[in-house]
């Protein structure tokens, strides 16, 4: 077995600009055994398709105990760093969510800035780098250098004027790096034009969502990114293959 400080600093080591780690987004020890046998050396677990598994809805409709109770099993299942969508933080404080994370053995997290317990408000920019900066130094104080992904929400919920909204984007990733993120995550789909410009201007690896079934790691590569995973497209994919097979049987 792999020691929890040496799964850390290999996650934090494959997050490399021009040749992005892929992270196959797993949400059972089955999908996470998938990912492993097709020999990715790491996995982040994603919220929505945790939330879908055990049916409840995404953005927070589970607690934080029911996404622990399914990373324990994914970390029991493979030996492999696993990072964690935590979603807003679930109301918890940065130290309850980093011990609870090692508790079960993950070595790396996903924090957005949507406040979904709080009517899906978008933090303010310093808010969110405070929060960033509470998990590095929770992480600090644990040991473990918990491998932090600050996200930022701006496209997806198209916050504010189009015009400036990569600037407004850069500008808040970086004041999440300073405080301790160790990748940034404009999530969205973004032209060519947009990763270069988020990647040559932003001072960490960028995190890039990508559909399975149509990216490919060249891609990103090319534009600069330094890691990429597939959020919920990764299911969503296998699912509509399963409803083919089922169909013949209905």
């Amino acid at each position: 077995m792999t020691s929890i400080n040496d799964k850390a600093t290999t996650l934090l080591r494959l997050h490399q600009p021009g040749n992005p780690v892929i992270l196959p987004t797993v949400w059972d020890a089955w999908s996470a055994n998938l990912a492993a046998q097709a020999g990715f050396e790491a996995l982040t677990v994603g919220s929505h398709p945790v939330a879908d598994s055990v049916g409840k809805p995404d953005n927070e409709g589970m607690s934080f105990e029911e996404l622990l109770t399914r990373v324990a099993q994914i970390t029991a299942a493979v030996d492999l760093p696993i990072s964690v969508d935590i979603e807003s933080g679930y109301g918890q404080t940065p130290e309850r969510l980093i011990q609870g994370l090692i508790e079960v053995g993950a070595v790396g997290l996903n924090i957005e800035d949507t406040v979904h317990s709080e009517g899906g408000r978008l933090r303010e920019a310093q808010e969110h780098a405070d929060f960033v900066g509470g998990l590095r130094r929770a992480a600090d104080a644990a040991g473990v250098h918990v491998v932090i992904n600050a996200r930022t929400d701006l496209f997806i919920k198209q916050v504010g004027d189009d015009a400036d909204r990569v600037e407004r984007a850069i500008a808040r990733l970086t004041l999440a790096a300073e405080a301790g993120a160790d990748s940034l995550y404009p999530v969205g789909f973004h032209s060519d034009e947009v990763y270069q410009r988020l990647t040559s201007a932003l001072p960490l690896p960028v995190n890039a969502i990508a559909d399975p079934a149509r990216g490919e790691k060249a891609g990103y590569a090319s534009l600069g990114v330094g890691r990429v995973s597939f959020g919920p497209l990764l299911q969503a994919a296998l699912a509509v293959r399963a409803n083919e097979l089922l169909a013949r049987w209905s």
